[in-house]
């Protein structure tokens, strides 16, 4: 192995450790050109037979609007009362939402496949946005599956939300959190 091979596992396995999941941002626009480069990096996740089962919508600047909307409306009636305006402004105040899409496959084997590869395409946009000075948190909410959210996001029929980015520069990076090693979590079979 190359000095230069060394030396990019390195750094991979750096960026890997050091990235956190972001919740608070600089009100810093993120610029559209860096989010497509981004998202042209995460596209090279393994994915079987190349079905690339992807798509994204992003909602920056006024289209934030959209989004915080969308989403504040899933809350029912004395919900929104209470926590519809703070969720609304913070998430105004996140500089760009991006939903991450599969096109859902009828076979079980195939739509597993597919999930696990756009999980692999959040995974590494995330780490080229940590690369970047970017952060993101992946959220999984329930408003990804309520009907009005999904039509105002635009979601189509036969699509899931595998996640929702908010992106933007980082104003916290939280601390680290504990992991547990491998060593505990593994299993060898080594003889038979």
């Amino acid at each position: 192995m190359s000095s230069l091979e060394v030396e990019r596992q390195r750094t991979v396995a750096d960026t890997i450790k050091e990235r956190r999941s972001v919740r608070l941002f600089k009100s810093d626009p993120v610029p559209t050109p860096l989010l497509l480069e981004l998202l042209n990096v995460a596209v090279w996740a393994p994915n079987h037979e190349n079905r690339q089962p992807w798509r994204f919508i992003l909602f920056k600047d006024e289209g934030r609007e959209v989004f915080a909307s969308a989403m504040v409306a899933t809350y029912a009636s004395e919900e929104r009362e209470k926590y519809g305006v703070p969720k609304y402004n913070y998430l105004m105040k996140v500089p760009a939402h991006l939903i991450v899409i599969m096109k859902e496959d009828p076979r079980q084997k195939q739509w597993d496949e597919d999930y696990a590869a756009v999980c692999a395409l959040i995974q590494n946009f995330q780490l080229a946005a940590w690369e970047q000075g970017l952060g993101v948190v992946w959220k999984t909410n329930n408003y990804n599956y309520n009907p009005g959210f999904r039509e105002t996001a635009g979601i189509r029929p036969g699509e899931k939300i595998v996640g929702v980015l908010h992106i933007g520069y980082p104003e916290v990076v939280p601390r680290v959190q504990p992991r547990t090693s491998a060593e505990q979590l593994l299993t060898i079979v080594d003889s038979v």
